[in-house]
This record gives C-alpha cells, sequence and structure tokens, in this order.
C-alpha cells in the first residue's frame, strides 16, 4: 500500500513532502524516542511519533522510512517542515491517539 492510500483512507492531513506520497508502506513503527526508531525501525515502514523537530525527519531519511505521522493533533515546526521538503518524506497528521490510529494502520496492512 503507497502513502497517497493510507492518507485517503485513514483521512490524513499532509502538512509536507507530498512529493513522497507514492512510497510503498511496508508496516508501521510507533515510538517517540529517537534513539529506538534508529535502533530499530525498518526501510520502508511508516513511523507514528508526536515528535515535531527537524531531527525527526533526518531519523526518517537515514532509516529510509516512507512517511512520519504526527499524532494528537501536532503539527511540524518550519524547520521539520523545510527538511521534510528537502528529504522527500511525507508529514503527515491525526487527532487520533497512537494505540487507535497504530491499530487502524495494523488492520490496513495486514488484513
Amino acid at each position: 500500500m503507497q502513502v497517497k492510500d493510507i492518507i485517503t483512507i485513514l483521512q490524513l492531513n499532509v502538512f509536507g513532502g507530498s512529493q513522497g506520497i507514492d512510497r510503498e508502506i511496508t508496516g508501521g513503527y510507533t515510538s517517540d524516542l529517537l534513539s529506538d526508531v534508529m535502533g530499530h525501525a525498518d526501510n520502508g515502514k511508516l513511523w507514528i511519533t508526536l515528535q515535531t523537530h527537524k531531527n525527526v525527519i533526518a531519523i526518517a531519511s537515514l532509516k529510509e522510512l516512507a512517511a512520519v505521522l504526527l499524532i494528537k493533533g501536532n503539527e511540524p515546526d518550519a524547520d521539520m517542515l523545510a527538511q521534510a521538503e528537502d528529504e522527500g518524506i511525507p508529514v503527515l497528521g491525526t487527532n487520533e491517539e497512537a494505540f487507535e490510529i497504530s491499530g487502524k494502520l495494523f488492520n490496513l496492512l495486514t488484513h
């Protein structure tokens, strides 16, 4: 499933990095610890987090993640958006909690 499909199905906001919405999503990874994501997230995952700073994009790029999804109505700061545009990594948003949106993503990708 591609990022653009998840955007439509889950009715997500697109804050930036929209040039990457054709990327394939291979799964999800939910964490707010940057070191955890660096050590354990795999290529192609959708990262679910409440972190809104540019270091998130640096890690997403390093790990070749498909996109970043901000939860609980959080919005990216200006530096994060600029980095997302430079790297072509979609930054998405939802008002839902991590538990809820992670479950929905899991169901979409496994059924």
